[in-house]
């Protein structure tokens, strides 16, 4: 006996749908579709039908999205271009912050320019964050000056080489010339025959790499502890301070005090600077005492050579 496998026709979900909310069956009859199915169709339930949004679009809403589709792609592989070019000019190394080779940037600069093709320059220019500054002026550059030290003699005949730069980082880093200023270091240079650069030059380097120069102190450092008496009426300090009232006028305080028990011996207020003054108060405080000298202290000012 001869079998036969029977075929299900499959419909769009679509047309089931039409036919289920017109409550019109011709539509899908003209589709070739029985009317058996189609009525069938008529009160089925609502299916719930999962599909992607690219097949839910026209050929208009298609060719838009194959159009940006294809932009971000360009997009993608003129990025990708300019940093394998960057990977391979830096050795695939990501410490690399500089290119001193000039060959290496023309290369870049190649890169870049088939990169703007897909996308603006300054976008190029800040994922491989290379400023534009930067990149102007390799583009202005001739073939020769690309490279950081110039194979070209005529440009700079009168470059410091490696050597002198860091000979000039020796002297203005050490602790053995601390004490000379940087302007006399370079006539020091000179004169002993290491460098022969001006004083601008230094001054540059220094600022440009920036160098700190050793600032520790050369002198030893002052006493914080000031005179100290073993006993009372050793040491006297006579002074006069000047005070200005809220009415314009001034008084002058006249005072002696003692240098061990901080004791103030005597004062006095007088409306002038008087240096007689200053003498009443000394032979008041000399009447309290029974023996010895006290040595009196007091400043270069006036006072003194009144006194």
């Amino acid at each position: 006996m001869v079998t036969t496998a029977r075929t299900h026709k499959r419909y769009d979900h679509r047309l089931r749908e039409l036919v289920r909310t017109t409550k019109d069956m011709s539509f899908a009859l003209r589709y070739g579709v029985p009317r058996s199915t189609a009525r069938v169709w008529l009160t089925a339930s609502t299916v719930e039908v999962v599909t992607a949004d690219a097949l839910n679009m026209d050929a208009a809403q298609l060719q838009q999205e194959v159009l940006r589709l294809r932009t971000r792609i360009r997009k993608l592989i003129a990025l990708l271009r300019v940093l394998l070019v960057v990977l391979n000019i830096s050795r695939f190394s990501r410490g690399q912050s500089r290119l001193p080779n000039g060959k290496d940037k023309r290369s870049l600069l190649r890169a870049i320019e088939r990169a703007r093709t897909g996308l603006p320059l300054r976008s190029v220019l800040r994922v491989i964050r290379l400023s534009p500054s930067r990149y102007h002026h390799w583009n202005r550059a001739e073939r020769c000056e690309l490279d950081d030290r110039s194979s070209c003699p005529q440009l700079s005949p009168h470059q410091l080489t490696a050597e002198e730069v860091k000979t000039i980082h020796e002297l203005a880093t050490s602790d053995e010339y601390r004490h000379v200023p940087t302007g006399t270091l370079a006539l020091l240079a000179q004169r002993i025959g290491k460098v022969f650069a001006s004083a601008s030059t230094w001054y540059r380097l220094v600022r440009d790499h920036h160098w700190r120069r050793p600032r520790q102190r050369v002198h030893p450092a002052k006493p914080k502890i000031g005179i100290r008496a073993s006993h009372a009426n050793e040491i006297w300090h006579i002074d006069t301070t000047l005070i200005r009232l809220l009415d314009g006028s001034r008084a002058y305080l006249h005072a002696v005090i003692d240098n061990f028990s901080r004791r103030i011996l005597g004062w006095k207020v007088t409306s002038k600077f008087d240096p007689r003054a200053t003498a009443e108060i000394l032979l008041t405080a000399s009447k309290d005492v029974d023996h010895g000298t006290p040595t009196l202290l007091t400043d270069g000012g006036v006072l003194c050579a009144g006194t």
